[in-house]
């Protein structure tokens, strides 16, 4: 039996197979943080909305889900600080309180949701993944959504045409992924 098959029990994450340390959780603080950064630079711009489509939502919830809920919002919440502080890190190197700055503060929520499942196993098989990353995903839109209607003067119902419908296909497709990813990271794990 291989060190991880040993350390790989009910209530863990994926990083929770790393040897244990505050040097460690600080690592992976920041590199959450990093990677959602990056990812929110992959940005593609949708005709009619001021929100493009970007690799940031994926990561977050990777990030919470791989994590788990406490270093995760830590995570995004290093991210939020460092991005209002204006590091231009947000959706294609915004940086502040711009339009879309609730779904930054949906993927907070949205990691401590996916890690807690996490922890519960539910990235373990590809169905419980997709449910949980469906979750988070509603998660996100269900805090950014209003805050764009809010931030963009607009209406709930237009909000929801620019904010929410457009990015559905692509949450499928990141769902896909993660189906795909986190449970054959469990299965490596257990040989």
């Amino acid at each position: 039996m291989s060190t991880a098959t040993a350390l790989a029990r009910p209530g863990q994450v994926l990083a929770d197979l790393l040897p244990a340390s505050r040097v460690r959780d600080a690592a992976l603080v920041v590199g959450g943080a990093a990677l959602t950064g990056l990812a929110a630079q992959l940005a593609v711009p949708v005709p009619g909305s001021p929100v493009p489509v970007t690799g940031q939502t994926f990561a977050a919830l990777l990030v919470g889900t791989t994590l788990g809920a406490r270093r995760g919002v830590f995570a995004l919440a290093l991210y939020a600080l460092a991005g209002l502080a204006g590091l231009p890190w947000f959706a294609a190197g915004g940086s502040g309180l711009t339009v879309s700055f609730g779904y930054v503060l949906g993927m907070l929520l949205a990691a401590v949701a996916v890690g807690s499942l996490a922890r519960r196993g539910a990235d373990r098989s590809t169905w419980r993944t997709a449910g949980t990353m469906l979750l988070g995903e509603a998660i996100i839109y269900a805090v950014g959504v209003p805050y764009l209607a809010l931030a963009a003067d607009m209406s709930l119902s237009a909000a929801v045409a620019a904010g929410l419908t457009p990015f559905l296909i692509g949450d499928a497709v990141k769902a896909a992924l993660a189906m795909g990813v986190l449970p054959t990271a469990w299965k490596l794990v257990k040989r």
